[in-house]
């Protein structure tokens, strides 16, 4: 069995203990997370872009609830989110000397009973953050930090949205995957104009969701279950192209969990050679995994000790950093080059098999843009095994196919309209 997961598992079963992961800013400078102090939980922010990483503990008047959301600003506070039954609490904290300020920022009423609020991945230049309160009938996009006073419904949405993906590096275009009438769709949310607009249809009986997206070379990372009806399989696009959608057989890792988490930037006119981080959940535990469109193959990689799992970011010459913390090292980046990458025998997948199923287009032609992939190469496969370190020989799991596929055929995809930008 494959399983595709929108939203990465927990890093923790146990009850009142949050995910062992952290947020990064959209450009890589700070990072953010719950840190343990004992029995109770606090947060931290790392500063990354200078020589070597640095975490600043940021502990409030009280401990922090597990359930507590946090997030990084481009200027180095961190914005806290405190659920309290209905109504959500937004502060920002800073340090100050051998304290912490807090700057309350408001809260969000949430009245509707069944209705969800969370933060919404890190915008663009890190100067505002929103959430999303999801109810049964309508979601709306809430502006909670950066702006003139206090929080601000920005847009509504009919349906019930998750996810939360930007497509521009302006922080105005945000994507979501609504459910509406049985179905799962990724729509556009101009926060500008307050406008939706349908942004992925790749067949009218599939769930289709946007995973990531990168705005520099308009790479899509897509779910859907349009080529294997009842099974969700990951594919890639070019926002602007007239290529159809592709879903590699390379994705497809049997009992296995695959979360793209991370997108190089500035592949500009080349989306298929963008390098995408890939956690990897299996029987043997969690790993790294790094693919690109033009290769159709998985490398894997065992992932650092201490990884907080999910979270990493690609800079644009192609280094991956992930984020760990051990008792030794309460703050570290691995970093592991893609040029590494390809050389490492010992840790990279072989070629397989197989080529990809094709559905959908990505709209209209834009100049400068091209979705094309390298074709397969033929190896046998192997079985299963957990990845070994750098310099052993550990073959990936085996790509397994679906004897139910349906054949391959073009079907529109909708596009978002970029042309009021």
């Amino acid at each position: 069995m494959t399983v595709c997961a929108i939203e990465p598992p927990s890093a923790s079963g146990a009850v009142g203990v949050p995910e062992a992961g952290c947020v990064i800013t959209a450009d890589g400078s700070y990072a953010a997370r719950l840190a343990p102090a004992g029995d109770c939980w606090f947060a931290e922010r790392w500063t990354l872009d200078g020589p070597e990483p640095y975490a600043v503990p940021l502990p409030g008047n009280q401990p922090e609830e597990p359930g507590t959301g946090v997030q990084p600003m481009g200027d180095g506070r961190v914005l806290v989110h405190r659920p309290s039954a209905s109504r959500h609490l937004f502060s920002l904290l800073y340090p100050t000397g051998p304290g912490t300020g807090e700057l309350p920022l408001g809260t969000v009423e949430c009245s509707e009973p069944g209705t969800r609020l969370v933060l919404l991945p890190p915008a663009p230049g890190g100067a505002r953050a929103y959430a999303l309160a999801s109810g049964p009938r309508s979601s709306s996009v809430w502006l909670v930090a950066g702006g003139a006073s206090g929080p601000e419904r920005l847009a509504e949405v009919p349906g019930r949205c998750s996810g939360g993906v930007w497509l521009d590096g302006t922080g105005r275009l945000l994507a979501l995957d609504r459910e509406l009438g049985g179905r799962i769709k990724t729509v556009t949310v101009d926060l500008e104009r307050a406008v939706v607009s349908p942004l992925l249809q790749i067949a009218d009986d599939s769930d289709d969701r946007l995973v990531l997206a990168d705005p520099d070379s308009g790479l899509l990372l897509i779910s859907s279950d349009a080529p294997s009806p009842g099974q969700e399989r990951l594919g890639w696009g070019v926002l602007g192209s007239t290529l159809p959608v592709r879903f590699p057989e390379c994705l497809r890792l049997p009992d296995c969990v695959v979360t793209p988490f991370a997108i190089q930037p500035g592949q500009v006119l080349t989306p298929e050679n963008c390098a995408v981080g890939l956690r990897v959940d299996g029987a043997f535990g969690t790993w790294v995994g790094t693919w690109r469109p033009a290769e159709r193959r998985v490398r894997h990689l065992p992932a650092p000790e201490g990884w907080l799992a999910g979270a990493g970011v690609w800079t644009p010459e192609g280094v991956l950093r992930l984020p760990y913390a051990t008792r030794a090292t309460p703050c570290g980046v691995s970093h592991l080059t893609a040029a590494a990458a390809r050389g490492n025998a010992g840790a990279a997948e072989p070629a397989r098999t197989g080529g990809e199923a094709e559905w959908g287009r990505t709209g209209a032609p834009e100049p400068g843009r091209t979705g094309g992939a390298a074709s397969a190469r033929p190896a046998a496969p192997s079985e299963p095994r957990p990845p070994a370190p750098p310099g052993s020989e550990a073959p990936a799991p085996s790509v397994a196919r679906s004897a139910g596929s349906a054949p391959a055929r073009p079907v529109p995809l909708q596009q978002a309209p970029l042309g009021v930008l």
